[in-house]
């Protein structure tokens, strides 16, 4: 019976270890269990307070955002009482500019009608839909270009009246012998001596380039402001002045030098 009961113990002691490995293994594994979602809940903790942390940085954003919205909202409406007011200025110049035009050539009277009145017509459609705003660019454009054609040919008229005054002051101040035995002098006729006389000097020349360049570089600051994101409509409205005061300046020098001539 005591061997019995010996090695009924044993067979127990043997089952607790057993058991006791068991038991060991099973928490070993509920442990690292435990120690995984510490570490998960770990990471999850960081992701919550990095995730908070980036909330609060986009609410501070939104509300700069906000800010700047308002603040081009204001500048916007700023912008658009500017234009309202440019507007009417170039409607004003146009009218000056018909009114001094009326003498001097029916063609750019004309022309000047039809850029008021597709001007009028663009800025109607500007303010009623954005869509229209690559005819305006197209319009710009081609305005732009026929004024610097208007201008040129206004030069060229001016330089013209200038040379008919000079040779008037010249038969003025020579006698009509003087032209004749000076032509006949160079073996050509009167008229190819005034020919002569009429020839342009370096510094005009140099002028005339001068002119041109600077002609070239308007339309390149015109290009560019019609490439530039918006808003550029008040600088296009600036450029557009310029030389649309030029314009009038050389309507009435061209305009004083006709009535010198007569």
């Amino acid at each position: 019976m005591k061997r019995h009961l010996i090695e009924d113990l044993k067979s127990h002691l043997k089952a607790s270890k057993e058991n006791e490995k068991t038991s060991n293994e099973t928490l070993e594994s509920l442990e690292r269990k435990v120690k995984a979602l510490a570490e998960d809940c770990s990471g999850k903790k960081t992701s919550i307070d990095s995730l908070k942390q980036r909330l609060n940085v986009a609410t501070k954003e939104k509300s700069q955002y906000e800010q700047m919205y308002h603040k081009a909202k204001d500048e916007l409406e700023k912008k658009d009482l500017k234009l309202t007011k440019l507007e009417s200025k170039i409607i004003e110049t146009e009218c000056a500019m018909t009114e001094l035009e009326t003498a001097t050539s029916d063609q750019l009277h004309s022309l000047a009608k039809q850029s008021a009145e597709a001007l009028e017509t663009v800025q109607k459609k500007l303010l009623l839909t954005s869509d229209k705003v690559e005819e305006f660019k197209t319009f710009v454009k081609t305005l732009s270009r026929e004024l610097q054609h208007s201008i040129q040919e206004l030069r060229t008229k001016i330089k013209k009246a200038k040379r008919v005054g000079k040779m008037k002051a010249c038969k003025n101040i020579l006698s009509q012998e003087s032209v004749q035995l000076a032509a006949s002098i160079l073996n050509v006729s009167t008229t190819d001596l005034e020919e002569i006389l009429d020839v342009e000097d370096e510094e005009e020349t140099a002028k005339t380039k001068m002119e041109f360049e600077k002609d070239k570089e308007w339309l390149q600051r015109i290009q560019k402001l019609m490439e530039a994101q918006f808003p550029f409509a008040s600088h296009l409205m600036d450029v557009i002045l310029e030389k649309l005061n030029e314009k009038k300046k050389l309507v009435e020098e061209y305009s004083s030098l006709m009535k010198q001539t007569l």
